[in-house]
């Protein structure tokens, strides 16, 4: 079950992030400017925070297992139609429709980590599961440079990277015919069993109305300074110095973004063991801190590849590591009946408040004096706003599930 969440999660981050690296060539295929490139990027995690709410809704009635195939398909099917796209409009339909897959994917894996796994292991499970972000980023990664670098393709070279991100979708016959279900789910769902009401009257109800929007606030924060820095990073790399970016081109670019990721890898994994020893609390805020730091001083410095082969990895290492926390921490705060629709629904409507984030350091980077590397800064407030949102939580760490 967690080889499968996290393969799952991997090919689901591979999938988003095709967008993100070869975002140069589908602004000068499709000629359009960076506010428009930030609000695909934006379209897209809006609709996965539909996505985390709908299949939330649906791991919780038809089962996790079964909401992670679907999602997976559903992302990969996208990934192929947006490679057929002939206008923006076409485009920014497929991309919204993998987001609907990203944030169910998510959703479904997390939950059927957090319900497989003992408690006083569920931290570090989680932290394995969501390191393979980071390996779907490097493959994305490479794949762009090899094929958005082929000059035998040229401006059509996009097209061919969206088409190979239908082929996650193979993988769900491997979960089809390995994976179970959940022992929990199973067990609410034997015959005999009274239905439980609506799940979204139990988490808006006035016993979690409270907690459910304080995940959604701390969600919130987090993944507008994730994702306006991460969305945007690859061409912040990749753009001339006089344009404000660090000079390093397209192909260059994507080299940088690899240690970037190893550090990213080593973030995730560590997070829980970490957690286990300081307390997640302690761990988090940690990880908030050093992200808020180093984001202003790598927007300045990028340009001398020394300070890149320094920083990227520690802005890979506390700029990912600290979603680790969230899988089994959101899980053990819903029981069992409302738990993947609590889970998907507080942490993707808090996605859904931090997808203006590619928008807003788009828009930010155009003004007079600004410049990307400049607009990037503005993640650390989020950062350290996420910090103090934390303490609104309580934290059930090492306990059982309801």
């Amino acid at each position: 079950m967690l080889a499968a969440a996290k393969v799952g999660w991997m090919l689901d981050a591979m999938d988003f992030m095709l967008y993100a690296v070869a975002v140069g060539q589908l602004k000068a295929y499709f000629e359009f400017d960076d506010a428009t490139a930030g609000f695909l990027g934006t379209a897209t995690l809006v609709m996965s925070g539909v996505g985390g709410l709908v299949f939330g809704y649906i791991a919780d009635r038809f089962g996790r297992t079964r909401a992670l195939m679907g999602t997976i398909v559903i992302f990969s099917l996208a990934s192929l139609g947006a490679a057929t796209s002939q206008s923006v409009l076409q485009l920014l339909f497929w991309r919204a429709v993998l987001g609907i897959g990203m944030g169910g994917e998510w959703a479904s894996g997390a939950v059927l980590v957090s319900e497989t796994w003992p408690a006083h292991l569920r931290n570090k499970a989680i932290s394995i599961m969501q390191s393979g972000w980071a390996i779907g980023y490097i493959g994305a990664a490479l794949l762009a440079a090899w094929l958005l670098g082929d000059p035998d393709l040229g401006l059509e070279g996009w097209r061919w990277l969206f088409a190979a991100g239908v082929v996650p979708a193979v993988f769900v016959l491997w979960i089809r015919r390995n994976i179970r279900e959940s022992p929990k789910w199973t067990a609410r769902a034997k015959p005999g069993r009274t239905e439980a009401q609506n799940p979204f009257k139990v988490i808006f109800g006035p016993a979690l109305l409270g907690r459910t929007l304080r995940i959604i606030a701390l969600g919130g924060a987090v993944q507008f300074a994730y994702w306006g820095l991460f969305f945007w990073l690859p061409q912040f790399l990749a753009r001339p110095i006089e344009q404000g970016g660090a000079g390093m081109g397209i192909v260059g670019s994507l080299n940088w973004i690899i240690p970037t990721q190893i550090g990213a890898y080593f973030g995730y994994l560590t997070f829980g063991f970490i957690a286990d020893r300081l307390g997640r609390r302690r761990t988090f805020i940690l990880f908030m801190i050093g992200a808020a730091a180093i984001v202003p001083i790598y927007g300045q410095m990028a340009r001398s590849p020394m300070v890149l082969l320094f920083l990227s990895p520690l802005l890979g290492y506390f700029g990912h590591g600290y979603f680790s926390m969230f899988g089994g921490f959101v899980a053990e705060l819903f029981p069992t009946a409302v738990r993947a629709t609590g889970q998907g629904t507080s942490y993707n409507v808090g996605r859904m408040a931090g997808a203006i984030a590619p928008y807003t350091i788009g828009a930010a980077a155009t003004l007079p004096g600004i410049g990307i590397g400049l607009a990037l800064g503005i993640t650390s407030a989020f950062f350290l706003a996420a910090a103090v949102l934390v303490f609104t939580l309580p934290d059930r760490s090492g306990q059982a599930l309801e």
